[in-house]
């Protein structure tokens, strides 16, 4: 009998044409064949990602990750209500980058002209927030890939939130690139230049980190 410990593990690597989509496939094993490592290894019901008829899964979020991801959404979700600037989300939530890219942000703020109805999902997005995974793949991805991807779409403000480099980097499209805002670490409290008077402190953002990360 075929077992799932046959299949390749996820390795969230850059898909290559041709090969299966092994992680989407990883998520259906046999029936009576799962354990617990099984489940854990194969990132069931995580977030995927989709560009030029690839498709990726992207890493098991931790529980600092999901932590720092509510404390930041709910700083944006006060802020932005309170004065009626649009509407601020999480994921998972696909946003269009071009006809045949979509990407999954951990925090979305979206201007009310963005929003022309609230089915299926945004055409881009004016400010978006990735907290970035431990391991290189996922540093590549949210300080390479996606830098240039959201840039290319046209996206005001990206914060890249480093909890291995305690740091939070904000940037500001500037024609079509982005250009630094600020590196803000330790206790700086973080601005945004797109939501002006939004501020948030670093060492709150990091304060579920212990010793043995950020």
């Amino acid at each position: 009998m075929t077992s799932v410990d046959s299949f390749p593990s996820p390795s969230h690597h850059h898909p290559k044409a041709g090969e299966p989509a092994w992680d989407l496939a990883l998520m259906y094993p046999l029936q009576g064949d799962w354990s617990v490592d099984n489940y854990l290894a194969l990132d069931r019901g995580m977030m995927v990602e989709y560009s030029d008829g690839f498709v990726r899964v992207l890493p098991m979020p931790s529980l600092l990750h999901q932590w720092i991801v509510r404390f930041l959404f709910l700083a944006m979700e006060r802020f932005v209500s309170q004065y009626g600037l649009g509407e601020v989300f999480f994921a998972p939530l696909p946003i269009r980058l071009t006809a045949t890219k979509y990407r999954e942000p951990d925090i979305v703020f979206i201007r009310p002209d963005r929003v022309r109805s609230m089915k299926g999902q945004p055409d881009g997005a004016d400010l978006v927030v990735e907290v970035v995974s431990e391991g290189k793949e996922s540093h590549e991805r949210d300080y390479v890939e996606k830098r240039s991807e959201y840039a290319a779409a046209g996206i005001g403000e990206y914060w890249i939130v480093d909890p291995e480099a305690r740091a939070i980097i904000v940037l500001v499209l500037d024609g079509d690139t982005y250009s630094e805002h600020g590196v803000f670490r330790g206790e700086m409290l973080v601005t945004s230049v797109l939501l002006d008077g939004l501020v948030v402190s670093v060492n709150e953002v990091f304060a579920k980190c212990d010793a043995d990360y950020c």
